[in-house]
């Protein structure tokens, strides 16, 4: 069974920083695509940030120069460094895996950007 939990998430101010962190199982996590993405109350799903297996970031123009996206294959784990948070940041972040035909999906983490 394939599992993604999410954590790191939380309030803070703007300007601030979060890393959110998501660990997998279940799957050859090393071979997998692996990816960021949010979504704020009433909007759509949208893409933040993926990384390939080879270790290849891409990033949406929105967070580039303030979001990192990193993977530790060796704990089966990917990372999301976000620094200068803004309050149009605050949504659910979620993260996703691809391998192959199919897509996978974590459970979500609140992340609140307010003073």
């Amino acid at each position: 069974q394939v599992r993604l939990v999410e954590s790191g998430g939380g309030l803070v101010q703007p300007g601030g920083s979060l890393r959110l962190s998501c660990a997998v199982s279940g799957i050859i996590f090393r071979i997998s695509d692996v990816g960021w993405y949010r979504q704020a109350p009433g909007k759509e799903r949208e893409l933040v940030a993926r990384i390939s297996s080879s270790e290849t970031p891409n990033y949406v123009d929105f967070v580039k120069g303030r979001f990192t996206i990193s993977r530790d294959n060796a704990k089966n784990t990917v990372y999301l460094q976000m620094n200068s948070l803004k309050p149009e940041d605050t949504a659910v972040y979620y993260c996703n895996l691809a391998l192959g035909w199919h897509s996978y999906w974590g459970q979500g983490t609140q992340v609140t950007v307010a003073s």
